[in-house]
C-alpha cells in the first residue's frame, strides 16, 4: 500500500473500495476528506470548487454552521423516533413547508427515488379514485433519457441500457417519448386508452408529477 507521510493515498481509498464494496457506481477519481462552503478539499489537501453538490443536496454549501448546528442539537435531545410514533418537530416542519408554497400536505422524502417512486403511486392512485381510469391500466408519460434513479420501476421507463442490464422484468405502465417533442407528447395523448382521462386531468387545479421530466 503506496503511503504519503504514513498515511493513505487517494489510490490507496479508490482501491480499497473497489476491493470491499459493491460495484453499483464509477465515481470520478478524487477522495475527499472536507468541505466548507463551495470547496471540498481530497486527502492530499487539494482544493476543489464542488460545482456538483451532491447532485443538490448541499446546495447550502458543505458543513453549513446552522445546519450543523442543528443536527448536533437534535441528535442530543433525540436521535431517531420512526413513524411509529409522533414527535415535536415533524409536525412543525410540515405546517411551515405547507404554508410557504401553498401546498394541501406535505410527505418528506430521504432521496429522490424515493420521491419520484411515491410521485408514480400518487398519479395512479389519483387516475383510479378521483378519474375513474380502470384500475391497473393507468399510463404515465415520461421523456427520454431521463434519469430518476435506479429502483426497479424507475429504471423500466429508462431508456438507458447499463441502468437496465439484467434487472428485468421491468415494470409496466409507461409511454416513453423524446425531450421537448410536444407532437410527440400530442401523439401520446391521443391514444384511446388516454384520451379522456388525460385531458380531464389537465383541468384539475394541482396535478401531482404525472409527467415525469427528463433531469
Amino acid at each position: 500500500m503506496s503511503t504519503v507521510q504514513g498515511k493513505m493515498t487517494s489510490e490507496d481509498y479508490v482501491n480499497m473500495e473497489n476491493e470491499h464494496g459493491a460495484h453499483n457506481y464509477h465515481p470520478l477519481g478524487v477522495v475527499l476528506k472536507r468541505g466548507e462552503g463551495v470547496h471540498v478539499w481530497d486527502v492530499e489537501g487539494k482544493k476543489y470548487y464542488d460545482f456538483l453538490s451532491a447532485y443538490s443536496a448541499v446546495n447550502q454549501g458543505h458543513c453549513h454552521p446552522k445546519i450543523v448546528g442543528a443536527m448536533i442539537d437534535q441528535a442530543k435531545r433525540l436521535t431517531l423516533t420512526s413513524r411509529a410514533f409522533y414527535n415535536d418537530s415533524l409536525g412543525p416542519y410540515e405546517k411551515f413547508v405547507t404554508e410557504y408554497f401553498g401546498f394541501d400536505k406535505v410527505l418528506p422524502m430521504n432521496t429522490g427515488a424515493e420521491a419520484v417512486e411515491t410521485a408514480i403511486k400518487l398519479c395512479r392512485k389519483w387516475a383510479y379514485e378521483k378519474n375513474n381510469i380502470a384500475e391497473n391500466q393507468a399510463q404515465i408519460i415520461v421523456c427520454e433519457n431521463n434519469f430518476h434513479g435506479r429502483t426497479t420501476t424507475i429504471v423500466s421507463f429508462s431508456n438507458d441500457e447499463v441502468a437496465k442490464k439484467n434487472f428485468g422484468p421491468f415494470t409496466p405502465g409507461f409511454i416513453r417519448i423524446p425531450y421537448n417533442d410536444i407532437d410527440a407528447l400530442e401523439k401520446a395523448l391521443q391514444q384511446k386508452m388516454l384520451q379522456d382521462s388525460w385531458l380531464n386531468l389537465f383541468k384539475v387545479k394541482q396535478v401531482f408529477m404525472f409527467l415525469l421530466m427528463a433531469t
